[in-house]
């Protein structure tokens, strides 16, 4: 027999984020921004935890590989891994997992790079020629070392490429190539700088994904209601912290204010009226970069003064990050 304890902590939110690095940091500092506070337990070495102010969620601190898998098995409602890990180990994505929101860090490519001394190899399209007579050459096809074996199957079969072989890559891919167990790679990389150490170039068209953390949904978890609202509270507090970050508030008077001149400003700067007064008083909200071209456009139309502001948060009545996900979940 199921107890009520039992029953309310099957129904908890349980958010996976990495345990260790870099990425932990900067997903705790990501959800800090959103007023959204991890709490580890009893310290470093404890693996769970919670987020502090919102009910019925439980922090899980795991590898970024391990989030990965439990996304795809249902074991985590949300998780934060690197984008390359959800398409390399995930079959059929988009029924099993719902990417959310890139989180700005973790950033890496992942790329087909050849050695430099294939001088006529430019592109894939080099590439498949190259195959093509390889194996007529050298008595056997292309060697292809990579950690990604999924996602190279798929992108060189979109390139027509079939007559290669996968070295699965355990230690330094781009070793390979110069230590002769290989013939190009297919790694990821943040600046290139360890490729072109290693002579290897990246082909023209072969980036085959610009990864990033992201903020994951599994579609498969168990979504109870008190699992479901404990996500739209905290999907709602990423949209408005986000939204802040990326808008300002433009203030200012004009002589008139027209439904035109209004809809001139969106089509233009991206700015939407949050307020207006009888005595020509708005206030805009506009992209951060188009600011001060607004700004220039205003007082071309007769403001004297134009003040902008950054806002802590913009919460709005409808939440898109979890109407979409609500939609998914309605779906499968």
């Amino acid at each position: 027999m199921t107890s009520q304890g039992e029953k309310n902590r099957s129904d908890m939110l349980i958010l996976a984020v990495p345990s260790k690095g870099r990425l932990q940091e900067n997903a705790f500092a990501f959800f800090a921004r959103a007023g959204l506070e991890l709490q580890q337990g009893r310290g470093a070495r404890d693996y769970r935890g919670r987020v502090a102010g919102v009910e019925n969620v439980e922090a899980a601190f795991l590898s970024a590989s391990e989030i990965t898998g439990r996304l795809a098995r249902g074991e985590v409602h949300f998780g934060v891994t690197g984008e390359d890990l959800i398409r390399e180990e995930i079959d059929d994505v988009r029924q099993r997992v719902e990417l959310l929101a890139p989180l700005g860090f973790g950033a890496a490519n992942v790329v087909v790079a050849a050695p430099q001394a294939w001088i006529d190899v430019r592109d894939m399209a080099d590439l498949a020629d190259v195959a093509g007579g390889f194996r007529a050459r050298h008595g056997r096809g292309l060697r292809v070392a990579t950690k990604y074996v999924n996602t190279t199957r798929r992108f060189f079969a979109a390139h027509g490429i079939n007559d290669y072989r996968i070295v699965e890559s355990s230690g330094a891919t781009e070793g390979a190539p110069a230590a002769g167990s290989a013939d190009l790679i297919v790694d990821i990389t943040t600046t290139g700088a360890t490729l072109a150490a290693n002579a290897l170039k990246t082909l023209d068209d072969g980036v085959i994904l610009r990864s990033q953390a992201n903020l994951a949904a599994s579609l498969g978890a168990p979504w109870g209601e008190q699992a479901r609202e404990a996500a739209r509270v905290i999907l709602s507090r990423i949209a408005a912290e986000e939204e802040a970050r990326t808008t300002r508030e433009v203030r200012t008077r004009l002589s008139e204010v027209t439904d035109k001149l209004l809809r001139k400003a969106e089509s233009k700067f991206g700015a939407s009226l949050r307020e207006r007064n009888g005595n020509g008083q708005i206030a805009l909200s506009a992209p951060a970069s188009k600011v001060p071209a607004l700004a220039d456009w205003l007082i071309g139309h007769g403001a004297k003064t134009v003040t902008s502001g950054r806002l802590d948060y913009v919460f709005h009545a409808e939440n898109a990050l979890w109407s979409r996900l609500a939609a998914r979940l309605e779906e499968s």
